[in-house]
């Protein structure tokens, strides 16, 4: 978990409007949400999953033929 520490501007009626990190934290919490992201994208691939497998030899003379 990122420890942040958020500095916040208020708008003209005293709400906060806009949120001040340093940049080291900003990329902190980018770096955890790719990670998300990349778990995210690994559980659907993993759910989608059918146990087909091609050899990538196969693959690349099947991908030559379609370009040629």
């Amino acid at each position: 978990m990122v420890n942040l520490h958020p500095q916040f501007i208020k708008d003209a009626d005293g709400n906060r409007s806009l949120v001040v990190l340093q940049v080291s934290e900003f990329d902190a919490l980018m770096e955890e949400l790719e990670e998300m992201e990349d778990i995210e994208l690994y559980d659907e691939a993993k759910k989608n999953d059918t146990g087909e497998r091609v050899l990538f030899s196969d693959y690349v003379k099947n991908r030559k033929s379609k370009n040629a």
